[in-house]
């Protein structure tokens, strides 16, 4: 088969993965709503609630998502659903509020939709199909043996679930809070969410051309937003997350915890995770401790800027 046949039959496999896990989290949802999972007589109470019925479908989801990761044998059947499960999540939010809209339930709407829709696009763009795994989840297998898949189900699949939908309750928060006209921190908290994809989208732009440059094979991408800080692209979903934080705030200031719980667990996963494992990849790179001598890990300077105590 060519390897366009190919990229084409697995599409379809991720396809039907996805469609048969929406279709079940529909149906988990749907009897959590009406209580049948809880109680015959539909007395289930908070159970009921959007929050819950959500968090049930999405965790739903994700078990069968991991299912077909399991039985296509990669991990990375998951990639796309950091990005496409906040989108049904946010519109089942807004259709069970009765409240007619407000000009900050519109906009912050319109930003999960950006973020999703363009998140999943760039996964699409530069997906190549199941003959290859993330890298990082090809070293798990190494380091984690027999226990591999313990690991994908709890590490990479659930973990991640479980994050993103604590960074979107503050949306949910937005949505049931009848806020009126925008004032200074709910435009504040829209420029950070709405700065957070403008960055992640130029950092993206910049890595396709480096990728493009055939000359630029195997070195390291040091212009555009990269050249602000070394990791652009994880400081704009910080950002992201932390305007949603700052919207739940704005419209709920008495729900402090749930409005930064997910910023807050995101940014640890980052600081924790992500960062370290991206920054020993990018060690092995030829001109790397150069590059990280004068620009920043994560919070930008200008390009050319002295470091601090130099």
């Amino acid at each position: 088969m060519s390897e366009a046949g190919r990229l084409g039959v697995d599409r379809v496999r991720v396809a039907a993965a996805y469609a048969v896990a929406f279709l079940m989290a529909l149906l988990a949802g749907w009897l959590v709503a009406r209580g049948t999972l809880v109680a015959a007589d539909g007395s289930a109470g908070w159970t009921t609630h959007p929050i819950v019925v959500a968090a049930t479908a999405d965790v739903t989801a994700t078990l069968v998502v991991f299912g077909f990761s399991f039985a296509l044998n990669n991990s990375s059947v998951y990639d796309p659903y950091w990005s496409l499960a906040p989108i049904p999540i946010v519109l089942y939010w807004a259709l069970a509020d009765a409240a007619a809209p407000s000009v900050l339930d519109a906009a912050i709407m319109t930003l999960v939709l950006a973020w999703g829709m363009r998140l999943t696009a760039n996964w699409a763009r530069r997906w190549r199909g199941l003959a290859e795994e993330d890298w990082r989840y090809a070293e798990y297998r190494v380091s984690a043996g027999r226990a591999y898949w313990l690991v994908s189900l709890g590490g990479f699949h659930l973990l991640p679930t479980i994050l993103v939908f604590l960074g979107c309750v503050p949306v949910y928060l937005v949505l049931v809070s009848g806020a009126g006209p925008l004032v200074i921190l709910e435009a504040l908290a829209l420029a950070v969410a709405g700065g957070g994809i403008w960055l992640e989208w130029a950092a993206d732009r910049e890595l396709r051309r480096f990728l493009n440059r055939d000359a630029a094979k195997g070195g390291l991408l040091t212009t555009g937003p990269w050249a602000w800080c070394r990791h652009p692209n994880y400081l704009g979903e910080l950002l992201f997350w932390w305007g949603l934080a700052l919207a739940g705030l704005a419209a709920s200031p008495g729900s402090f915890a749930w409005s930064v719980a997910g910023a807050v667990a995101i940014s640890a996963l980052f600081a924790a995770v992500s960062l370290p494992l991206m920054e020993r990849r990018l060690a092995s790179k030829p001109g790397f401790v150069e590059y990280a001598r004068r620009t920043p890990l994560l919070l930008p300077r200008r390009p050319g800027a002295p470091a601090p105590g130099a």
